[in-house]
């Protein structure tokens, strides 16, 4: 856990990958470790749990505020919502054991005291702060006391509640700070991500900057990669899954690879931060103009376009040094086809 702590925090880094379980294990222990296997075989760097029972999100009401009356889960009360997607504390530990005995690290996301608490007991590395959750101040507050690295999620927020959750953050001992540009919708459109929101968030906030990716289209993540964003936190489901509250939003086996390929793809694309050709372009400079006999002249003869000029290929004097070439003398005989260097003319 303490080497991926230092790859997040290490600009230098390729991307992470952190896959989220959230609800998908639909009420089974067994799936949710099959989930934490998925990830570990498809390339995540970390995986991530959600502690929370319904009592720790809601009340059981049924009162119009607590109903959901639009969106992926239209029809649900908040309370069947929370109990049906919950991954019950009892598992927390257990969970944990296990991605430790696969190898992969584990990390949760409290909802309130409780949640805090338990995963304090877990020694967890490294905690999360959801969207939903982001302006609750004491929980952040209590989060961050602890003095391990937070991630927060931003989704619904304007700059100016992020910059006051950063302040509180900061001021309340978190050290290693991520703050994630997300979009809370279920799944998010195209049309609702505004990707130049990770290079605001950049200049603005002295810390690494991530991103939630809620989409359907891969090409999303891999933009805010050549944005300049290191850490990606993405819903997984098993290979072939049908149903699950979160599966509208969540990549399935294979495609976590496919994911992983795509964001390290784009990480690739965007090269050094200094102006670079590599090794394998420049073997094709032999293809550029360059200067070339093309008649025999004498020794004391003038160069002009009549018995040098400018062809493929580029072995020869470069084709910007034409005007500078052009009435020298030749200091030696030069045949049709052969080179001309400096030490050839007058």
């Amino acid at each position: 856990m303490q080497n991926i702590v230092k790859k997040l925090f290490n600009k230098n880094s390729p991307p992470v990958l952190i896959a989220e379980i959230s609800a998908n294990h639909n009420g089974s222990i067994l799936n949710a470790k099959k989930l934490i296997l998925a990830a570990k075989k498809n390339g995540a760097d970390i995986v991530k749990l959600q502690t929370y029972e319904p009592k720790n999100m809601t009340i059981n009401s049924s009162k119009r505020d607590f109903l959901i009356n639009d969106g992926l889960w239209k029809g649900f009360r908040l309370w069947d919502l929370y109990k049906k997607a919950q991954t019950p504390l009892k598992w927390q530990k257990e969970l944990f054991n296990y991605a430790k005995k696969i190898g992969i690290p584990c990390f949760s996301t409290p909802y309130d005291d409780e949640g805090v608490e338990l995963l304090k007991k877990l020694d967890s590395k490294l905690y999360k702060i959801s969207s939903f959750e982001m302006k609750d101040i004491s929980l952040v507050k209590k989060i961050c006391e602890i003095g391990r690295p937070v991630i927060i999620s931003t989704g619904l927020a304007s700059l100016k509640e992020i910059s006051e959750v950063y302040k509180v953050a900061k001021n309340s001992g978190c050290k290693k700070l991520v703050l994630l540009y997300c979009v809370s919708s279920y799944p998010a459109k195209n049309t609702d991500f505004n990707l130049n929101n990770i290079n605001i968030l950049k200049n603005k906030f002295k810390c690494e900057i991530g991103f939630s990716d809620h989409s359907t289209d891969n090409t999303v993540a891999m933009l805010a990669v050549s944005q300049g964003v290191r850490i990606i936190e993405k819903h997984i489901a098993l290979e072939g899954q049908k149903k699950g509250l979160d599966i509208e939003f969540s990549i399935r086996g294979k495609e976590i690879k496919k994911f992983r390929d795509d964001i390290d793809k784009a990480w690739v694309l965007m090269g050094k931060k200094k102006f670079l050709r590599t090794g394998n372009e420049l073997k094709n400079i032999k293809f550029q103009r360059s200067i070339y006999v093309i008649k025999n002249i004498k020794k004391g003869e003038r160069l002009t376009s009549k018995n040098i000029r400018r062809i493929r290929p580029g072995y020869s004097m470069p084709a910007n040094k034409w005007e500078l070439l052009l009435g020298k003398k030749a200091k030696k005989n030069l045949q049709f086809g052969s080179r001309i260097t400096n030490k050839d003319v007058l």
